[in-house]
């Protein structure tokens, strides 16, 4: 039987109230009349709603509006819902950053709260009929109403505040946890923000409890509104879980802290603030929760840290799509096929994404037979992987590696647009592949090295035609990471220098121009960051001391960790290349040399059940300290750490690596996973007075990632 659709009834007209249109429907089966709120800011509909200040005044409004109608008997429900895709993408972060004062900061606080608790107060059931995005305050809007029902193809509903550097605080602390258990609560206030902001589907949604229905999105509003008949009958209860005892309660929230200490050890204060308020939710009373949440977001609107993340969350999210110095994309060569030299590991992978995301022939070139049958099994094996986990379909799987071929034989590149060497960093080595490569292709074919810190320049210097090469420097692993650095050297054209940047677009990733110095930006940081760890080590810091020192930046890995994770043989080879480039300010290791002829661990291999990977204190003994050592402590270390990536920033200012420091908090957010709540790194050295300290001056402009003078 067919549900009947909506209706709007005679008498009150659809009114309009900025953030908020309401109708009147007649529920089917007689059930009653229903206030239908529309949250809409009036843009058009692939931009999301956002609640800003007058937002929420306007919303407020049309909600005491319908309390009274539902005082009266005017109605028998109220509906929220959104424009199509969107519920609400919650508060007008633009907004936020202009707060410049304690009591503006809460009065946005106080105004989410005072406006959303409507929706519990009613007087009547209210239902949240989700048809799209709900983010942040536009979940905690649904999570404030009674019922909640959504469509099958909703894919993005979230409480991404941790991960940006605030709370739910517009009730989200609070009512999730009652509604579907501390354990689940904190899957979606901490967990899923603070793994890579991962969202939350609608089945998921469903199995959490988070919301009571899941409908088809083609007949979504109709079938919503025959469920709430059901359920103002009693036709339909919605299920409501049983919350943890307080003991369970206590247990998980103690867990929860373990896990924020082992990842953040405190550097970071939104993840702590939202979890004190949920192990408070049990035992709260509405309002206290509430007044704890407004000191919560007064607090934290108010902190550097903030105006970092949403900093470093704009670069990553919005100015990345329009790269820096990247020429007219309309030069860029048409790329219908790649050659790929090497068939290793790296190779592999960007043959792999290449097939996947380009949908060309990828033909790789290796140098016997034993090489391309080794490459070939590592192809299949990570596509079935993928396969395997869901993230390709089976005839996926097989168009990809149907369309990757393997040969030694040097002239199968001939037809490539695009040839990426992905050789061993060698640079003897890569000179010989581009002279062989030169005598093969096409000359118009864009010639790319996949190299991490040698010189394109010196790379390409002999060749006929040195103005087609261009570095395109991927991370590993490939598929997971963002950032491809795009290096210009002098000689390069405007069309290899937009082909990189085309195909760094067309594979997803985001692509930074950057001049051709030693170590590019990521590479030529992270090594002087690890030169200073390890020069402290040489100098008589225990390894366990200076492994430690770092962890007030809340970076993802300890050093030495990093080392491993990196290869100590690949990461000596970048600091020894870096030390005959750049001088003493990436001195030798004669420890970490030990280690790695020996073949040593720098950290325990993995437990499998997520231990942090601190330093093995038995490499102590690779290192001998010299007589009149002067060791430093953690401070010491962290602050040698510092200024030496301060120095080492200002040069590559000055040698013009990139055009601007936002380029390289870019990078490191992007290839080097540094936390966005420091911003990157130049809101970092600028609030601490590292970048006055040693530079003279601040990186950034104030305001830009700090909070704004008041007034």
């Amino acid at each position: 039987m067919s549900t009947p659709s909506p209706t709007t009834s005679a008498a009150p007209r659809p009114e309009r109230i900025a953030h908020a249109f309401v109708r009147d429907v007649a529920l089917p089966g007689d059930a009653g009349t229903l206030a239908l709120v529309t949250v809409d800011n009036g843009l058009d509909h692939t931009k999301p709603t956002t609640l800003g200040p007058a937002g929420l005044a306007e919303l407020h409004t049309a909600l005491l509006t319908q309390q009274r109608r539902a005082l009266a008997g005017e109605i028998v429900a109220v509906g929220v819902t959104g424009k199509p895709y969107y519920l609400a993408a919650g508060a007008d972060l633009t907004a936020v950053t202009a707060i410049s004062t304690e009591v503006d900061a809460r009065r946005v606080a106080e105004a989410g709260h005072t406006t959303y608790r409507l929706l519990g107060e009613m007087g009547v059931p209210t239902f949240a009929y989700v048809n799209g995005a709900a983010l942040g305050g536009g979940l905690e809007l649904a999570l404030s109403c009674t019922y909640r029902t959504v469509g099958a193809d909703v894919s993005a509903l979230a409480l991404p505040e941790a991960f940006l550097g605030l709370v739910p605080g517009w009730g989200g602390c609070y009512l999730l946890p009652h509604l579907v258990g501390v354990r689940r609560a904190l899957e979606v206030i901490l967990t899923r923000p603070l793994g890579g902001n991962r969202m939350t589907k609608a089945a998921e949604a469903l199995e959490l409890g988070m919301v009571d229905a899941v409908f088809h999105p083609a007949d979504f509003l109709e079938q919503s509104l025959a469920w709430t008949a059901d359920v103002l009958a009693g036709r339909v209860v919605p299920v409501r879980r049983e919350i943890e005892s307080q003991e369970e309660w206590d247990a998980v929230v103690a867990g929860a802290r373990a896990q924020l200490d082992q990842r953040l050890h405190g550097a970071k204060t939104a993840p702590y603030r939202a979890l004190e308020l949920v192990a408070a939710a049990r035992t709260a009373d509405r309002d206290s929760a509430f007044a704890a949440e407004d000191d919560a977001l007064t607090e934290l609107v108010m902190s550097d840290q903030l105006r970092a993340g949403l900093y470093a969350f704009d670069l990553t999210s919005r100015r990345a799509r329009t790269p820096a110095g990247a020429p007219p994309a309309e030069l860029a060569r048409p790329v219908r096929s790649v050659g790929i030299v090497g068939a290793g590991l790296m190779a592999g992978q960007l043959a792999v994404l290449v097939a996947r995301r380009l949908r060309v022939p990828v033909v790789m070139r290796d140098i016997d037979d034993a090489r391309v049958a080794a490459g070939l099994a590592g192809i299949r094996s990570q596509v079935e992987r993928q396969a395997a986990k869901g993230r390709m379909s089976p005839d996926e799987a097989n168009r990809v590696l149907a369309s990757i071929s393997v040969s030694t034989d040097l002239s199968t590149l001939a037809g490539a647009d695009l040839v990426i060497e992905a050789v061993t960093e060698v640079l003897a080595l890569k000179q010989r592949v581009f002279a062989e490569l030169e005598g093969v292709i096409a000359d118009d074919a864009v010639l790319a090295t996949n190299t991490s810190a040698l010189s394109v320049t010196a790379m390409s210097a002999n060749l006929r035609h040195p103005e087609r090469v261009v570095g395109i420097h991927f991370f590993n692993p490939v598929a997971q990471m963002p950032l491809i650095e795009v290096v210009r050297t002098a000689s390069s054209t405007d069309t290899a220098v937009a082909t990189a940047f085309a195909l760094a677009k067309q594979l997803g990733k985001t692509a930074v121009g950057v001049a051709d110095r030693p170590g590019f930006v990521v590479n030529r940081l992270l090594l002087r960051l690890l030169a200073e760890v390890a020069a402290a080590v040489e100098g008589g810091t225990p390894v366990r001391a200076a492994d430690v020192a770092l962890r007030p930046l809340g970076l993802p890995m300890g050093p030495f960790a990093l080392i491993q994770l990196v290869g100590l043989p690949v990461a000596l080879h970048v600091l020894n290349t870096l030390h005959d480039e750049l001088g003493e300010r990436y001195p030798r290791s004669p420890g970490l040399e030990r280690l790695a002829t020996q073949g040593r661990r720098l950290v325990p291999e993995p437990d499998g059940h997520g231990a942090e990977l601190e330093v093995d204190p038995a490499i102590q003994d690779a290192f001998d300290g010299p007589a009149d050592a002067a060791p430093l402590d953690q401070a010491g270390v962290l602050d040698a750490v510092l200024v030496g990536l301060t120095e080492e920033i200002g040069l590559m200012l000055d040698e013009g690596v990139v055009d601007s420091p936002d380029q390289i908090d870019l990078c490191m957010i992007l290839g080097a996973n540094w936390p966005l709540h420091l911003g990157g790194i130049s809101p970092y050295l600028d609030r601490t007075g590292y970048s006055e300290r040693v530079l003279g001056r601040r990186l950034l402009p104030r305001g830009v990632a700090d909070v704004p003078a008041a007034g």
